[in-house]
């Protein structure tokens, strides 16, 4: 059980890098093409500005669920490395209960605001509803959850290979 749990905590993990790299991918096309439109052409298109800003909250939320899985978020660690290794353990229990409810937050607030704005839309882009560029802040809430709830139950898992697939592995020494 644990280890099919894991495994598909591993494909949501790559899913969320996919997403996420994929975001910053064609951020960097559609911005430049913004920039060329306008000044170039000068007739700047519309749409770039609005995407960009959509798939910043992709990468934000969706890619801080997958930091906080490999254990690559932010963290200000001078103080509690100075304290005693129980109470240590302790605050790391409480860091993790209180992002918790920090993504239960995100993912209630941001639901409701998802459908309350679902109804508008946006200017430039008259086919897409307000509240779809707001889907991925309860969605990356939610998945961070998810992420959470396993570190608790299962432990860190910033050291499984879906995870380090970009660090050298050592091979056992022949003797």
């Amino acid at each position: 059980m644990e280890n099919t749990l894991l495994r598909w905590s591993d494909a949501l993990y790559s899913g969320c890098i996919w997403l996420s790299s994929g975001a910053i991918f064609l951020m960097s096309l559609i911005i430049p093409w913004g920039i060329f439109t306008r000044y170039v052409l000068g007739t700047g298109s519309q749409w770039p500005e609005p995407i960009s800003i959509l798939l910043m909250v992709v990468f934000t939320f969706i890619g801080a669920a997958a930091a906080y899985r490999a254990g690559s978020h932010i963290a200000v660690a001078m103080v509690t490395d100075r304290l005693p290794r129980a109470l240590r353990q302790v605050t790391a229990h409480a860091v993790h209960a209180l992002m918790a409810v920090v993504a239960l937050f995100i993912t209630f607030y941001g639901s409701k605001l998802c459908i309350k704005t679902w109804g508008q839309n946006i200017g430039e882009i008259p086919w897409m509803p307000v509240g779809a560029t707001y889907l991925p802040v309860p969605v990356g809430g939610f998945i961070t959850f998810i992420f959470i709830v396993e570190h608790l139950l299962f432990g860190s898992q910033h050291a499984r290979a879906v995870v380090t697939y970009d660090h050298a592995v050592k091979e056992p020494e022949a003797i």
